[in-house]
C-alpha cells in the first residue's frame, strides 16, 4: 500500500475516531446534582497487589467473566484486562488472552492510558481553584502570551474543548508524518503548530469540538503556575494521594514491566505497536501508563470527586458544554456536534448517562475507566486486537456489556 493511501486511510480513522467522541458526546438527560463523594480510600478500598481474584467467584464475578470471555471471542481481541468494584470493594479482577504470543496477559500487564490523565489534570486544576490560586475564567495571555486569542481563551476552555482550536490528530499534513515515522519524538511547539496553522473553528466558549492541542496547552499553562513539571504536579495532587503506584509518566516511549504488548493494522499491514512513540498524544509529562487495577481506582476516585469538595465535584460534572456545538459552515457536524445533557465533556471528563468516564485508544491500545456514582460502580477495561478485529475502542463494548448486567437502568451509551 502506498504512502497516500495509507494516509489517506488513517486520516480517515482519525476523523471517525473524532466524529466518534463527538457521537458519544449527544442526547437525552443525565443527572448532574451532585453526589456526596465516595472516599474510596476509606471502609472498602484495599491497597493489595494487581492480581486475579482469588478463591471461588460469586454469582456477579462469574457473569461478568462470562461477558468478557464472550466479548473477547466474539470481537476478535488479543487480550482483555478488566476490574469492576462496587464501593471500592472488588468484584472481579482478570486478564484473559495472551500479551504476546505464548505470553498469557495478567492483570498487572501496564498499558498506555492516553487521555486518562486529562481527567486527572482536569481534578488538579479544580484543586488549584478552591485553593483560590487561579480561577476557571482566567485567560491565559499571562501564561501563553504567544497564543492567539489568548486574552479571550481561558482555563475553563482549555480544559472543557471548547477553545476553537483544530485537532491536530485529524489535520492531513501530521497524519501523513505520524504513519511515516511512528517512532519520531514529538514537541509540544510541533503539536500545536499543526492547528495554529488554521483558522479557530469558531470564537472561543461559542462552541464544542475535541482537540488534544488543548491540553497540551493547558498543561503549559499549569506548569507556569504550579512552577512544577506536570508529572510532579499530577503526583503530588492526584497518583500519590489515591495510591496509583503503578500509574506514572513515561518521558520515552519505554513502558514499565510486565507490559501488555499491542498491535494494530492502522498503516495497513497487522503489526506490534507497542513501544510506537506516545509523545504526539499529548504534552510531555503526561503521558501516562498504568495497570487494570490502577485504571479501577482512578475511575473511582475520579467518577466520585474523593479529591474535590461538593462545588468542586459539580464544576467537574458541570453541563457547561451542554447545547455548544452544530455543524457550520466553518466548523463540520463531524467535529462540532450538538452536546445535549446526557452527553457532554466536563473538566476533563466526559459524562454519560450519569457515568463519569475517559477512554483512551490510541496505535493499538484501547481502554476505559467509567463510574456510576449512583452505584458507586466502577469497570475498568484494556483490551488488544488481533488482525481481524474491528476499528474502534473495543474495551468500550466491553464495558458496555458489563454495565448492561450490573447497571440495567443506566445503560452506558458511548
Amino acid at each position: 500500500m502506498t504512502r497516500t493511501r495509507l494516509s489517506s486511510r488513517l486520516r480517515t480513522r482519525a476523523r471517525a475516531r473524532t466524529a466518534l467522541l463527538c457521537a458519544a458526546l449527544l442526547a437525552a438527560t443525565v443527572q448532574t446534582t451532585a453526589v456526596a463523594p465516595a472516599h474510596a480510600g476509606g471502609p472498602g478500598h484495599e491497597d493489595r497487589d494487581c492480581v486475579k481474584t482469588r478463591g471461588p467467584l460469586d454469582g456477579r464475578a462469574r457473569e461478568v467473566l462470562g461477558i468478557a470471555r464472550r466479548a473477547k471471542d466474539e470481537l476478535h481481541l488479543k487480550a482483555v484486562q478488566l476490574r469492576v468494584t462496587i464501593d471500592g470493594r472488588e468484584v472481579l479482577t482478570d486478564a484473559l488472552g495472551e500479551s504476546m504470543t505464548n505470553v498469557p496477559a495478567e492483570p498487572d500487564m501496564h498499558f498506555r492510558a492516553g487521555s486518562v490523565a486529562f481527567a486527572h489534570i482536569g481534578t488538579a486544576l479544580l484543586q488549584l481553584v478552591e485553593e483560590g490560586r487561579v480561577r476557571l475564567d482566567d485567560t491565559v495571555e499571562h501564561w501563553l502570551p504567544r497564543l492567539p486569542n489568548a486574552r479571550k481563551i481561558t482555563l475553563r476552555m482549555l480544559a472543557t474543548n471548547t477553545t476553537g482550536l483544530h485537532d491536530y490528530v485529524t489535520d492531513p499534513a501530521f497524519l501523513t508524518e505520524l504513519v511515516a515515522h511512528p517512532f519520531r519524538q514529538w514537541t509540544p511547539k510541533e503539536l500545536v503548530g499543526y492547528p495554529l496553522r488554521h483558522p479557530f473553528w469558531y470564537a472561543p466558549g461559542t462552541s464544542w469540538s475535541y482537540s488534544h492541542a488543548n491540553y497540551v496547552l493547558l498543561v503549559a499553562a499549569l506548569e507556569k503556575i504550579t512552577g512544577m513539571r506536570i508529572d510532579d504536579f499530577l503526583e503530588q495532587r492526584i497518583s500519590g494521594p489515591l495510591g496509583l503506584r503503578d500509574t506514572q509518566n513515561n518521558f520515552t516511549p519505554d513502558i514499565p514491566a510486565p507490559v501488555l504488548h499491542a498491535f494494530t493494522s492502522e498503516r495497513g499491514t497487522y503489526e506490534e505497536s507497542t513501544f510506537w512513540n506516545p509523545s504526539w498524544t499529548t504534552a510531555p509529562g503526561a503521558v501516562i501508563t498504568t495497570h487494570i487495577c490502577d485504571l479501577a481506582r482512578s475511575a473511582q476516585a475520579i467518577g466520585s470527586g474523593e479529591l474535590l469538595s461538593h462545588r468542586g465535584y459539580r464544576t467537574l460534572l458541570s453541563p457547561g458544554t451542554v447545547g455548544l456545538g452544530g455543524g457550520t459552515a466553518t466548523c463540520p457536524a463531524t467535529v462540532c456536534l450538538k452536546q445535549a445533557p446526557a452527553k457532554h465533556f466536563g473538566v476533563g471528563v466526559i459524562v454519560i448517562n450519569g457515568w463519569v468516564l475517559q477512554n483512551p485508544s490510541f496505535s493499538g491500545y484501547g481502554a476505559i475507566q467509567a463510574y456510576l456514582p449512583s452505584d458507586r460502580l466502577a469497570i475498568a477495561v484494556s483490551a488488544t486486537k488481533t488482525a481481524t478485529a474491528s476499528d474502534g475502542n473495543m474495551a468500550e463494548v466491553v464495558a458496555q456489556r458489563i454495565a448492561a448486567a450490573l447497571a440495567p437502568d443506566t445503560p452506558l451509551a458511548i
